[in-house]
């Protein structure tokens, strides 16, 4: 048995690394380039602290936590897949469920590495780590939330290896293991964002995040974002290999994320009439994300329309069935779908909650050089363990199709 894995491990690694184009190289090279010089940049931060940042203490959750919680949510969205396939065992989706479960193990690990970049002690990053740490449960939010996204992360990095470990030596899947794990991820991937949307709506001296409908917005949109990016990569792994992804999965999933995003705008309406109507101080957050305060314009006021723009027009775009079916407005409307999901994360979700703090200051908070150049090499790292799980699993199943390949 061991032997089996060993060998398994070897040739998976030749696999990621040999047999690929220009193309494929020069994509690996960009990725190593993002990564060692995130690494430099990492190395600045730890020798000089967190002011080398442009957070201090009225804004002090910047970037990373923004990349954490969008993160989080690409990984929940693999439950958009998971449940037509394994659920319903609809054969078209379930040939590609296995993308699904990789993009959640890669964006795990992108989160967990923003959370250790985002430490000022980055050497108690352990604390984290359960039956390691001292995690302080039950009373800690954020102990609770490192819990559910490491047993997230083995859940879906077993299946993951298990199904490319069974094909291949060329043998069938024991459904006794694999169903009972998949269904368990399916409340596991609702968790990780309910409970990261908890940390928010549970500061009360936060009006912006002290919403009782946070975590259904959340989870709204994050089975929009992950789902945008497999779009896009099955239509990519349509062009440059021979593994067959049927017309049915592509479109279903553009029907689903349709739903998802009607209703994340629904609530997001939702939310805003709610603090535009009622007319309380706590307006002044929505008023400094889409206009600014004291006459002063806001820095990401631009950012904020644009997002909301971007999700209307992405949602009218597979809404429509022509217009979901057909391959440009299609594409045009994932990426319309990433960006809206990405800045509503990344920037109209954090930056509004810090501004005004409790004193009624406004600092406004723009990413520093350094934060910029360590986020990209976070994602260097997330994107290469993506794509060498990927180009793996392409060879190994199209070998399956072909035959056996390895005794």
């Amino acid at each position: 048995m061991l032997r089996k894995v060993s060998n398994f491990v070897t040739g998976t690694a030749r696999m990621a690394f040999l047999g690929g184009n220009k193309l494929y190289y020069a994509w690996l090279g960009l990725l190593a380039f993002c990564i060692v010089q995130g690494l430099f940049a990492y190395a600045q931060q730890f020798e000089h602290g967190l002011i080398v940042t442009h957070m201090r203490d009225s804004v002090s959750w910047g970037f990373y936590i923004g990349n954490f919680t969008f993160l989080v949510g690409v990984a929940a969205a693999a439950v958009l897949l998971v449940i037509p396939a394994y659920v319903y065992d609809w054969k078209p989706i379930k040939e590609v469920a296995l993308f699904g479960e990789m993009l959640a193990v890669a964006s795990i690990v992108m989160c967990l590495l923003f959370v250790m970049v985002d430490m000022g002690h980055p050497e108690r990053f352990w604390h984290l780590i359960p039956g390691l740490g001292h995690m302080n449960l039950p009373s800690s939010i954020m102990a609770w939330d490192s819990l559910v996204l490491n047993i997230y992360l083995l859940v879906n990095l077993s299946v993951a290896s298990y199904l490319v470990y069974c094909a291949y030596y060329g043998i069938h899947y024991n459904h006794k293991i694999v169903v009972p794990l998949v269904i368990f991820s399916i409340p596991m991937a609702i968790s990780i964002h309910t409970v990261t949307a908890f940390l928010y709506n549970g500061m009360a001296s936060r009006p912006y995040w002290n919403s009782a409908i946070l975590a259904p917005r959340f989870i709204a949109s994050a089975f929009c974002s992950g789902p945008a990016l497999l779009l896009i990569l099955f239509q990519i792994l349509r062009k440059v290999s021979a593994f067959e992804i049927k017309d049915e999965a592509i479109h279903k999933v553009a029907e689903l994320m349709s739903y998802a995003m009607g209703f994340n705008l629904f609530l997001f309406g939702a939310e805003v009439f709610k603090e535009y109507y009622s007319n309380t101080h706590h307006l002044v957050h929505y008023q400094y994300l889409f206009a600014g305060l004291h006459g002063k314009p806001s820095p990401i006021a631009l950012y904020a329309w644009m997002s909301l723009i971007f999700a209307v027009v992405s949602f009218l775009l597979f809404l429509i069935p022509k217009t979901r079916r057909m391959p440009l407005t299609m594409n045009i409307g994932c990426v319309l779908i990433y960006m809206s999901v990405y800045i509503e994360k990344g920037i109209a979700l954090i930056i509004p909650g810090f501004t005004p703090d409790q004193l009624g200051q406004v600092y406004e908070y723009v990413p520093s050089a350094t934060e910029l150049r360590i986020a990209a090499g976070v994602f260097g790292i997330g994107f290469l363990l993506f794509t060498l799980m990927v180009k793996v699993s392409v060879v190994i199943l199209f070998e399956r199709e072909q035959g056996p390949a390895h005794a």
